[in-house]
C-alpha cells in the first residue's frame, strides 16, 4: 500500500510503498506490458519481483500514467517515457523512489534492525568511527551507510571506496534532518553535498537532489 508521497514545488517527489501485498495481488493492481512481463519472468527471486512491481506502482502514483523503466549498464534506472532523473531503493518491507525533472538524485532506505558490524569495518573512515557513541552507535551506523549508498547512487560511478572517498560529517540524531557529506574523486577533487533523512517506522531513508 502507498505509505507516503511528498511532492515539491520544484517538481521533485519522494514516494514510499509498504510491501504488504502478495505478488498475485500486486499483479492484479499493476498489469504490465508484455515486454516488462517478459523481463519480470527472468527474476527468479519472488521478493525481487514484488519490489519491481511496487516500483511501477509508485511511478504510476507520481505521474498518473504508465511509466517505463530502463537500466544503464551500471544498474542505474532511467525513465523511458518521461524527462528527469530517478533513483530507487527497497528492503523487504519498503520500496521508495525519488524523482526530479532536471537534477540528479539518489535515495536509499535501510532497516535499522540490520547488523551493521561489517559496515563499520569496511565502509567507515577513521574520522567517522571516532564520532560514534555507544548510546546511538547502531542508528548512527545505519544512517552513515544509508547516506553513503544514496550518494553512491547519485554519483553513478563504479569502484568508489566508501571509506576513503565518501565522508559523512558528524551529526546530531533527530527523526528527520540533514547530513553533510563529501565525495573525493580519484583526482583528489572534493565536492560537498547535503542529504536529507527521516525515519520510516523501523527504517531510515536518506536522499539527495543536486
Amino acid at each position: 500500500m502507498l505509505y507516503n508521497i511528498q511532492k515539491y514545488k520544484d517538481g521533485s517527489a519522494v514516494a514510499v510503498w509498504e510491501i504488504t501485498e502478495t505478488e498475485e495481488a500486486l499483479r492484479q493492481i499493476c498489469p504490465l506490458p508484455h515486454k516488462d512481463e517478459e523481463e519480470l519472468r527472468f527474476i527468479t527471486n519472488a521478493q525481487r519481483r514484488k519490489e519491481r512491481l511496487v516500483v511501477y506502482l509508485l511511478l504510476e502514483h507520481l505521474f498518473g500514467k504508465k511509466i517505463y523503466l530502463g537500466y544503464y549498464d551500471n544498474g542505474r534506472p532511467f525513465l523511458q517515457n518521461e524527462v528527469g532523473d530517478i533513483s530507487i531503493s527497497h528492503t523487504s518491507r519498503f520500496a521508495c523512489i525519488i524523482y526530479h525533472p532536471t537534477e540528479h538524485v539518489g535515495i536509499d532506505i535501510e532497516n535499522t534492525l540490520r547488523n551493521f558490524a561489517a559496515v563499520e569495518k569496511k565502509a567507515l573512515s577513521e574520522k567517522e568511527r571516532d564520532y560514534l557513541n555507544e548510546k546511538n552507535r547502531h542508528i548512527q551506523l545505519c544512517l552513515i551507510w544509508s547516506a553513503k549508498e544514496a550518494l553512491y547512487k547519485y554519483i553513478g560511478e563504479s569502484g568508489i571506496d566508501f571509506s576513503a572517498q565518501l565522508e559523512i560529517e558528524k551529526f546530531t540524531l533527530h527523526k528527520k534532518g540533514k547530513l553533510e557529506a563529501t565525495y573525493t574523486n580519484k583526482a583528489q577533487e572534493t565536492t560537498a553535498y547535503e542529504l536529507s533523512y527521516e525515519t520510516v517506522e523501523d527504517h531510515v531513508m536518506v536522499w539527495l537532489i543536486a
